[in-house]
């Protein structure tokens, strides 16, 4: 049975205080500590580009697995901005660069923070229905390409990080559960990229619709899988701001399990739930509910689990 075998992660090399960025655009030490959370932010050199960050979680994956790029089956990668203008698709720069066999399969996914979790869904289904053994799932999407630094709505908020997900046939750590998806296509204007090539977002509506959207969504990911919320161990959500994990968070009962964990680098979109898994101690859980929402408008939620007897 497919699963999480193994999470790398890498963040932006230039780091960014973001109180002091904060006092440039004039805004409120207590505002970026209590309702956004980030106090520092990473990004990408001006010289990197999106295949660059991902290579190194990549490395990083080979470094510190027995995994060897002669195994890997198929790679696909979850970017809203790919390496230079796109085309190639990023993937299959990366399949070069570890020189992959030539019958691994590579693609572009093209999501945002609702991404890792599309992309887990995805890759699990691609690897089951090709008889596939080992997949890897990468996030990249590096926002300080087109975020506009004056911009307090959106400078403030986003950090670079990539991440690559191993999941395997042999003896994973999580199994997957059953899955609830969303889109309202009809707020999409609310976070897209505007005419000038930088993103745009309306903060009141994307925080209005996550509040809604997300706990309907843990409720129907929770059903699905004939779950309890007291069998959840930790709810890890996309890492949107400290003030939107704390409302969701209220408004599911579960406040003490859910928490706010980018402080120290800002939203990686696709890449903050994947970073969550791989850089807190998860060891003593069994049960974790992880749900990305944004772009599209888009959600995604499922259940990760140590028993593998819990699911079909």
């Amino acid at each position: 049975m497919i699963g999480i075998k193994y999470i790398s992660f890498a963040f932006g090399k230039k780091t960014i205080d973001n109180i002091e960025q904060g006092i440039l655009l004039d805004t409120d030490k207590d505002l970026i500590e209590k309702k956004i959370g980030v106090v520092q932010r990473r990004q990408l050199l001006d010289e990197e580009d999106t295949a660059d960050l991902a290579s190194i979680a990549l490395d990083k994956l080979f470094q510190n697995s027995n995994l060897l790029p002669t195994q890997v089956e198929c790679l696909i990668l979850v970017t809203q901005n790919p390496h230079d203008k796109g085309l190639p698709h990023t993937a299959s720069i990366l399949h070069d660069k570890y020189n992959l066999q030539k019958n691994c399969a590579t693609f572009d996914i093209s999501l945002g923070c609702s991404g890792f979790v599309y992309g887990l869904a995805i890759i699990h289904s691609f690897m089951t229905m090709q008889k596939m053994k080992n997949g890897i799932l990468v996030t990249c999407d590096p926002y300080s390409k087109i975020i506009d630094q004056a911009d307090k709505n959106t400078s403030l908020l986003f950090g670079d990080g990539g991440t690559a997900t191993w999941l395997s046939t042999d003896n994973p750590i999580w199994f997957l559960g059953k899955f609830d998806f969303g889109t309202d296509g009809k707020g999409r204007k609310d976070l897209e990229l505007g005419s000038n090539g930088l993103l745009y977002m309306n903060g009141r509506a994307v925080f209005n619709f996550s509040a809604t959207e997300v706990p309907k969504s843990i409720e129907r990911t929770l059903e699905i899988n004939n779950t309890s919320s007291e069998e959840i161990d930790q709810f890890i959500l996309h890492q949107g701001s400290k003030y939107l994990i704390d409302t969701i968070g209220k408004r599911i009962n579960a406040t003490e399990r859910t928490r706010f964990f980018a402080k120290q680098y800002g939203n990686l979109v696709s890449s903050s739930i994947p970073v969550v898994l791989a850089t807190e101690n998860l060891d003593p859980y069994k049960k974790i509910l992880i749900s990305g929402f944004g772009v599209g408008l888009s959600w995604a939620s499922t259940i990760l689990s140590r028993k593998e007897s819990n699911y079909d």
